[in-house]
Parts: C-alpha cells; structure tokens; sequence
C-alpha cells in the first residue's frame, strides 16, 4: 500500500459470531481473529486486496470507517487541523511497528489513518 490508499475499513457490530456468519455468507469473506486480537475479527475479500475488521460498536462509532494508509500520521493530523478539519484520536499504537489515528474532514465525515507495517491479518 501506499499514502494515500484506503487499506482497511472497520465495520461496527454488536455480535462478532453473527457478523461473521453473516458476512462470510453474504460475500464470501475469510474471517478470523488472529491471535493477540481476539475481540477483533479481521475479514478479507476474495481479491485478498480489500479487508478490514469487526470492530465493537459503540462510543459514537456507529457506522463504517474507512483508513486511509498514509507516510506520517504525525504531519497528516497537522495538514487535517490546518484545512479545517479536527483530530478526534491522535496517534495510537496498534503493535510496535504500526500506529493509527481518527479525524473527522471539514464536513464532519469521520476517517481514520493507517501508518506502518502489521502482520495482522496477513
């Protein structure tokens, strides 16, 4: 992946089991939790491009959130701030060599940043 790129897109669910039933039924996706994550199941396409997570609804996160893979979260929040835009979470580990953040744009659309390299779901 490269800046710039949507690399992985959270769904919010009540029922991780139900879920993945459901969106492996429905599309054909390959769902696990990997180890270390295991309240986190971890869905792949069929092209094995495209994935994302399961991740637990709740505390305003109600929709889907699509990342987008960038070189520095650091200098992307400052460019989000300077345009007009707000910092909701800012850089946060996911493992020693990957870390994410979430904003939101001028009009309120909430995304989130990828930064780094993770086996995770590999």
């Amino acid at each position: 992946m490269a800046h710039g790129d949507i690399t992985h897109i959270d769904i919010p669910v009540t029922d991780n089991e139900r879920a993945a039933r459901f969106y492996s039924s429905l599309f054909g996706w390959q769902i696990s939790a990997p180890p270390g994550f295991e309240d986190y199941p971890m869905w792949r396409a069929p092209n094995q491009l495209s994935g994302g997570g399961l991740a637990p609804r709740g505390d305003g996160f109600t929709q889907p959130r699509s990342y987008v893979e960038v070189d520095s979260i650091d200098d992307t929040l400052a460019l989000v701030e300077r345009g007009g835009g707000q910092v909701v979470m800012g850089k946060s580990p996911i493992t020693d060599t990957s870390w994410w953040a979430i904003f939101t744009d001028p009009d309120g659309n909430t995304l989130g940043l990828y930064e780094g390299v993770t086996e995770v779901g590999d």
